[in-house]
């Protein structure tokens, strides 16, 4: 005997009442992805749970890639059998003393097949009963358990539990919908995609690149961003946007107080049309309120005017040492904190507006016409879709 299946349990999907379909098939989807390179493995749906079929697969990398997929609240390995009563005593006794460090246990079966012969609370008595006789080192203990057998009578076959493994919980990367994220190569916009990549968002990336201000080590270090950050949602098309041109004729043209509120607007029209081209319902942005200049309430203010786009900023309302603390348990920490710098960080005004005015901005803003030199930034976009990682960095399991 053996565990041959691994139980997928989906925690606030559960909640999502006559949707719940679409997030079901779309988790499915994703694991069946994540796990395309172990040949025979199978994902199966039953009423209210989804297995994934080891069909001979040693569990333990299939485990750790299943708890790195948005949307799976907990799993764990479980026991296939008959609803046959002796081959259900003899499964628990297998799944009791394969567990190790635990002394105290208790049972708890549910019979969703109320056409098998024995009650729940009377099953709870057999095997509990069953397990002690042929066991000399445990006990039983209903409040206090080291460990809880789980016993599933469903219509099909019995199912039998026992370690519970936590996952990330959050929506299945593809139900919320598809956001273009502006990742610059900070610290800050990895974690925000991550974060709404938790929430079931697909991500695109828009980097805005301006060489020879900007090297091609900080071009590459945004697609390796990007590759770490597929390891939780997939493949990512990365747009990368040739900003030279009009970042210098935005400095040249606009005071410099207002000079980088004008780029960080040219940012978002640009964005906004790529929106428009990719099908694209939103923008993701690593913007935390009163971190810089142009992440004022009233910098921000200015900035959006220029779309009606909705901008997701997960990070809003987080600590600089809390945005820090995720992006080392994601991975990204160490990349972001390379020494090349992004476009904006080469042309940094002395002294940025920090309570811009929406007048003032579009003012200076009519008296260039920029229109040129964006639909030239846009025609240039290279496009690059970033494939996911095959390992997993070990520091993934802090955030579980």
């Amino acid at each position: 005997m053996q565990y041959d299946h691994i139980l997928i349990r989906y925690g606030e999907m559960a909640l999502k009442g006559k949707n719940i379909k679409k997030f079901i098939l779309q988790l499915q989807q994703n694991i069946q992805q994540k796990l395309k390179e172990f040949t025979n493995v199978k994902v199966k749906r039953t009423q209210g749970r989804m297995f994934v079929i080891l069909n001979g697969h040693d569990p333990d990398p299939i485990i750790e890639k299943c708890r790195h997929i948005f949307g799976i609240q907990s799993l764990s390995l479980a026991i296939k059998v008959e609803n046959d009563a002796e081959k259900i005593k003899e499964a628990a006794l297998y799944a009791l003393k394969e567990s190790s460090h635990v002394r105290k246990f208790k049972v708890t079966v549910k019979r969703i097949n109320k056409d098998f012969p024995v009650r729940s609370q009377e099953m709870n008595q057999v095997l509990g009963r069953h397990l002690l006789i042929n066991t000399d080192d445990f006990t039983v203990d209903v409040h206090q358990p080291d460990m809880e057998i789980k016993v599933e009578i469903r219509q099909e076959a019995t199912y039998i539990t026992s370690a519970v493994i936590p996952g990330f919980g959050g929506l299945p990367v593809g139900t919320s919908g598809k956001s273009l994220l502006l990742l610059s190569g900070g610290i800050d916009s990895p974690v925000a995609g991550f974060l709404a990549m938790k929430r079931g968002v697909q991500l695109e990336a828009i980097h805005f690149h301006s060489p020879p201000f900007t090297s091609e080590r900080a071009k590459q270090k945004v697609l390796d961003l990007s590759k770490q950050l597929t390891a939780f949602g997939g493949s990512i098309k990365v747009h990368i946007v040739p900003f030279t041109k009009l970042q210098q004729e935005i400095f040249r043209e606009i005071p410099d107080g207002y000079a980088m509120t004008v780029m960080r607007r040219m940012m978002l029209r640009i964005s906004e049309i790529l929106c428009e081209k990719e099908g694209i319902l939103s923008m993701t942005t690593g913007e935390n309120l009163g971190q810089v200049a142009s992440q004022t309430m009233e910098s921000m203010n200015v900035i959006n005017a220029v779309t009606n786009y909705p901008i997701l900023r997960p990070l809003i309302a987080m600590d600089k040492s809390e945005i820090i603390d995720i992006s080392k348990q994601i991975g990204t920490y160490e990349t972001s904190i390379l020494p090349y710098e992004d476009c904006c960080t080469i042309f940094v005004p002395k002294s940025p507006k920090t309570k811009p005015k929406r007048d003032k901005a579009a003012y200076f803003e009519s008296k260039k016409d920029f229109s040129g030199l964006i639909n030239e930034a846009v025609d240039g976009i290279e496009t690059i879709k970033v494939s996911p990682v095959k390992k997993y960095d070990e520091a993934f399991d802090d955030l579980l």
